[in-house]
């Protein structure tokens, strides 16, 4: 049985717009991230999975420990769920209330670590603490951008003032001098690496200025990571982990010694923004079903919704993906619509209204935004229906 008609025999019975996950597809990219990270274990990547069910089933398997939240209020949540006994907040926070109640709380305060990289985020855990009876675990993030010219040119996220071994262990120093705060971990983030495709569509000259940009990139951020590392551990020697990495980047980064863990999340999924890559090659997991509700002429159907760009620089690829059936694509005056979205092909001709078009969505855990229930797919069946954070009342940004 094909996959369209597998998902449609699977889903007959539900109204849509919904989405679903294929299983079978989930965990086959699961175990190709633990293949790809050669021992080291995976943190994984809440924002890219917001599904406390998935959290829970990825988190059973061999090679994944921990979970890398993107807010303090998710950790909260995730840490009183006891979804993990160790959870990152992978970037700053400026929520005293949050942190406020990170530090009357025990069991969080012992399992959630927060991201520091300015004396600022040092003194507002201070003034939130108050007379906490223990400190607050704390992670210096460390920007792995590649500098050239002098720092003239950079490229890759802009993050952390934090860049040198130098720097770092001065941070690392003025942690030390505060009892409100405990350094216990390193993070970099190579997003020049692990979140850009190497082989962009239609486009082979880019592809080679990519390569060559990575490869140097890589060198030059080992040797820099491990002297950070070494320079941290010299002011800190009870380091317990550094994080690194990004689906993108998997054995890449794990081939580095100073990295004890990777992270990775939307390779699970694996949304389309993932299909541009050398290294690996996932299986599409995550997929949303509009219905065709018009049909205004021949060549052409429209759906129901569909609007669901996502995050980043304002381009094409921001866009869903028409997947099943194949040879669908937009009208270039309209795009994906909040009401409505008209498709163009000869599939077109196929459809009957209340018929299903399958889409893939660019990134990985904003589709949950859209949706409150994610119905997973075993065969043609739905096995369980299970809550996104929306469906569960939760929406952190």
């Amino acid at each position: 049985m094909n996959l369209r008609k597998r998902y449609d025999t699977a889903t007959a019975a539900l109204p849509a717009p919904l989405a679903i996950v294929d299983m079978d597809a989930f965990r086959a990219n699961a175990a190709d991230l633990v293949r790809r990270a050669a021992g080291k274990p995976i943190r994984v990547a809440s924002k890219s999975v917001r599904c406390r069910a998935l959290l829970a089933e990825v988190l059973a398997m061999d090679g994944f420990a921990g979970i890398m939240a993107f807010t303090l209020p998710e950790a909260l949540w995730l840490a009183a769920e006891r979804m993990s006994d160790d959870i990152l907040v992978a970037y700053p926070t400026a929520d005293e209330t949050a942190l406020a109640r990170l530090a009357a709380d025990d069991h969080a305060r012992s399992v959630v670590t927060v991201l520091v990289d300015s004396p600022d985020h040092l003194a507002m855990i201070e003034r939130a603490a108050g007379h906490a009876p223990g400190p607050i675990r704390v992670c210096m993030d460390i920007d792995a951008g590649y500098r050239l010219l002098g720092g003239r040119i950079r490229i890759g996220a802009r993050r952390s003032p934090i860049h040198d071994p130098a720097q770092a262990a001065a941070f690392a120093a003025r942690i030390a001098r505060h009892p409100a705060v405990t350094l216990v971990g390193l993070m970099a983030y190579e997003s020049q690496i692990a979140g850009v495709g190497d082989e962009p569509p239609g486009n082979p000259a880019r592809a080679k200025v990519i390569k060559a940009m990575q490869a140097r990139s890589r060198l030059e951020l080992a040797r820099r990571r491990a002297a950070v590392v070494r320079a941290v551990r010299e002011v800190t020697p009870g380091l317990e982990f550094v994080n690194g990495g990004g689906t993108g980047s998997v054995e890449k980064t794990a081939a580095e010694r100073a990295v004890t863990e990777i992270a990775a999340g939307s390779g699970l999924y694996q949304p389309h923004l993932f299909d541009y890559y050398s290294n690996f090659t996932g299986r599409p997991a995550a997929l949303f079903a509009l219905p065709v509700v018009r049909r205004p002429g021949p060549g052409v159907v429209t759906c129901l919704g569909g609007g669901y760009l996502a995050s980043g620089p304002a381009d094409r690829l921001r866009l869903p993906q028409p997947y099943l059936p194949r040879g669908l694509s937009y009208d270039a005056n309209e795009g994906a619509g909040e009401v409505q979205t008209p498709l163009l092909g000869a599939a077109a001709d196929e459809l009957a209204i209340g018929d299903r078009v399958w889409f893939r969505h660019t990134k990985a855990g904003e589709l949950c935004e859209r949706f409150d229930t994610l119905h997973l797919v075993e065969g043609d069946t739905v096995v369980k229906s299970v809550p996104t954070y929306r469906g569960e009342g939760r929406t952190f940004l």
